[in-house]
């Protein structure tokens, strides 16, 4: 990811309808599993590493769960997520620095699809290892290679998943795949008319913060969405989200 980018995300992460409404989404589907406790009460003791934090948001919303640890490669993204928790390091998902069984939950969220990760199925493997026996993996990714556009380039994208091929690579790295949906759905069909419209190669990123009123209206859309997913699954869009389990 270009490094400007830890610097556009770390501005507006907290106010962004889509890293909002993403966040709030994740935390519903963990919900269903941990129960979070409220605001100023004590963590539970259960331990938590979010694999690839980036500039540290989910070290923050993920503390409703449990004790939060981090990882990151670049050495901005540590910069960034050590001013949020002193419980971060700089490693590759590829090869975690934690032993066996550590962790009763891993979250990674926009990670695996990257350039600087050369072999997913391999890191999937290793976040199966540092979970202890009946704990919960939560994997983001991107969705449709076909999909691909400006921001891809500027974000160092290496691929984009199909739900099917999410869950064989669970699968193929031992975990037990309990659910895989869609999310976006609301935001695909401009999303497909955006990338046709992007003639030029010149690599530029998609966040950018619209105006108050837009931003609601946005956010308003993926809070619709989390509504569904409590019970269904969505069959489309922009992301995927899954959670498997070492059993």
């Amino acid at each position: 990811m270009e490094p400007s980018e830890y610097d556009n995300i770390a501005r507006l992460e907290e106010q962004h309808w889509w890293y909002v409404g993403m966040r709030e989404i994740a935390a519903g589907m963990l919900a269903r599993i941990y129960p979070p406790v409220p605001p100023g009460a004590r963590p539970p003791a259960r331990r938590i590493l979010d694999a690839g934090c980036g500039v540290g948001g989910g070290l923050r919303w993920l503390s409703a769960f449990g004790q939060v640890s981090g990882i990151d490669l670049h050495p901005l993204a540590i910069r960034y997520s050590a001013q949020v928790s002193p419980r971060v390091g700089r490693a590759s998902v590829q090869s975690l620095p934690f032993a066996s069984g550590t962790f009763d939950l891993v979250t990674t969220f926009e990670v695996l699809y990257h350039l600087a990760v050369s072999d997913d199925v391999a890191a999937l493997a290793e976040m199966r290892r540092v979970l202890r026996p009946g704990g919960w993996l939560l994997v983001r990714l991107p969705a449709y290679d076909w999909l691909r556009g400006a921001h891809d380039r500027h974000v160092h994208t290496r691929h984009r998943y199909e739900a099917a091929e999410l869950k064989s690579k669970l699968s193929a790295a031992g975990l037990s795949v309990q659910r895989i949906t869609s999310v976006g759905f609301s935001f695909l069909a401009p999303a497909i008319l955006l990338r046709r419209a992007q003639t030029g190669q010149q690599a530029e990123t998609d966040v950018t913060l619209p105006s108050a009123l837009v931003n609601q209206l946005l956010l308003g859309s993926l809070r619709a969405e989390g509504l569904w997913l409590r019970t269904f699954n969505l069959p489309a869009g922009l992301s995927l989200l899954a959670l498997a389990q070492k059993k």
